[in-house]
């Protein structure tokens, strides 16, 4: 009933810059909160961000002050804005919204998943 799809992953070196898009779609009756999730090779999935409708925000100790999450419910879609990047940043990263479906069905979605690699 829903799909959400990533967008702007890729690689780049350390101290530079990507920003993440993550587009829902399908039968939504509501979003209740938008974040990102990050898995790194030998780790744990872990939340990197989340944003509520309220406009609250949560970051990880790792990310604050270098990422930023904003989202537009409007448009069903999060972003994730990440500055100076290092290579511990490198993962698998995923967007998460706990949607509410025209059908009534509530529970969280995630994204396909894209790779962010920061080398040298």
């Amino acid at each position: 009933q829903v799909q959400l799809v990533e967008s702007g992953g890729g690689s780049v070196q350390p101290g530079g810059s990507l920003r993440l898009s993550c587009v829902a779609s399908g039968s939504i009756f509501s979003i209740n909160t938008m974040g990102w999730y990050r898995q790194a090779p030998g780790k744990q999935r872990e939340l990197v961000a989340s944003i509520l409708n309220s406009g609250y925000t949560n970051y990880a100790g790792s990310v604050k002050g270098r990422f930023t999450i904003s989202g537009d419910n409007a448009k069903n879609t999060v972003y994730l804005q990440m500055n100076s990047l290092t290579p511990e940043d490198t993962a698998v990263y995923y967007c998460n919204m706990y949607i509410r479906t025209t059908g009534g069905y509530t529970t969280g979605y995630w994204g396909q998943g894209t790779q962010v690699t920061v080398s040298s």
